[in-house]
C-alpha cells in the first residue's frame, strides 16, 4: 500500500502522507517520503509542500515496529543520511501541520524550511514519556530554534504544545485557522516556487550550514555562492528588471 502521495500544483510539489490511521513513522514510510521529494524533484518542482490526507500530520513513530529491523535506533550513518536527504533538498519546503504533530511527527516537520500550523495543532516532543530519546534530530533541532533551556522543557517533560506557544518561541513560522491551512500553505508554497531557485537554494545552503557549524563556517562559503549565484539567469532577470520596472518587478524561472 502506499502511504505516501505526490503530485504537483504547477511548480509546487506536493506530497500528502496518507498512512491510515495516524501517519505513524516506520522504515517504509520515511523511504517513501523520501522517494515523493525525489519524484517532484524530478518532474522539476521548484518548491514542496507536506501536508497529511489523515487526522494528525504524524503521531509520532510505530513503536511496534522497533525491532531488529528498525534503524532509528542504531544506524548513525542511515540516519544522518536520510536527515540531510529532507533538510538539504535543493528547494524550499513546507510544512502545513494539523492534529498531532508529535515525536517523530514533529521532527519531520522541523526538518522543512517553514511550519505552518492550525490554530487547533498540538505539538510534542514526547519520547521521554515512553522511555526513548527524540530519535531523528528533534532535541538538537529544538536547540537551534528556541535556545538549549526551552529545548530540554520540551523534551524532558514530553508535555503537548499549543501552536500559538510553538509560534511564540519561534520553532513554527505562522499560525491559521485550519480551515485555510491548505490554502495558505499552497499560496506560502507557490511565493516561493515562483522565487528565483537557485538564489533560494544559496541561501538556503548558508542558513543550514550556519546553523550546524556556526556563522563562521557559513561566512567560509559565502563568495564561493556568490560567485555561483552571479552566474544564474534568474539574477539576470532580477537585475534587468530593478533597472526597467523597479524593485521585486522581476519574473524568475528557476534558472
Amino acid at each position: 500500500m502506499t502511504t505516501v502521495r505526490y503530485d504537483m500544483d504547477g511548480t509546487v510539489g506536493v506530497v500528502t502522507l496518507a498512512k491510515p490511521p495516524h501517519n505513524l513513522i516506520d522504515d517504509q514510510f520515511v523511504e517513501e517520503i523520501l522517494i515523493a521529494y525525489r519524484e517532484v524533484q524530478a518532474k522539476g518542482c521548484r518548491a514542496i509542500l507536506v501536508k497529511s490526507s489523515m487526522r494528525h500530520f504524524c503521531a509520532g513513530a510505530d513503536v511496534g515496529s522497533f525491532d531488529k529491523t528498525t534503524f532509528f535506533h542504531r544506524d548513525q550513518e542511515k540516519i544522518e543520511k536520510l536527515l540531510r536527504a529532507l533538510e538539504d533538498v535543493s528547494v524550499p519546503t513546507v510544512a502545513a501541520v494539523h492534529g498531532g504533530v508529535l515525536g517523530g511527527g514533529l521532527e519531520l516537520a522541523l526538518t522543512c524550511d517553514m511550519i505552518i500550523a492550525a490554530d487547533t495543532a498540538s505539538f510534542g516532543q514526547v519520547e521521554a514519556t515512553v522511555g526513548l530519546v527524540p530519535l531523528l534530530g528533534g532535541t538538537q533541532r529544538l536547540v537551534q530554534r528556541v535556545g538549549i533551556a526551552r529545548a530540554k522543557e520540551i523534551t524532558f517533560l514530553g508535555r503537548r504544545h499549543t501552536p500559538q506557544a510553538f509560534e511564540r518561541w519561534d520553532i513554527i513560522n505562522l499560525v491559521v485557522p485550519e480551515s485555510d491551512l491548505v490554502e495558505v500553505s499552497l499560496t506560502v508554497a507557490r511565493q516561493l516556487a515562483a522565487g528565483p531557485t537557485k538564489v533560494i537554494a544559496g541561501i538556503k545552503h548558508l542558513a543550514n550550514l550556519a546553523a550546524r557549524e556556526g556563522v563562521e563556517a557559513a561566512d567560509a562559503r559565502q563568495a564561493e555562492i556568490n560567485a555561483a549565484i552571479w552566474e544564474t539567469r534568474d539574477r539576470q532577470r532580477g537585475f534587468d528588471a530593478f533597472f526597467a520596472t523597479g524593485p521585486a518587478s522581476a519574473v524568475f524561472e528557476g534558472d
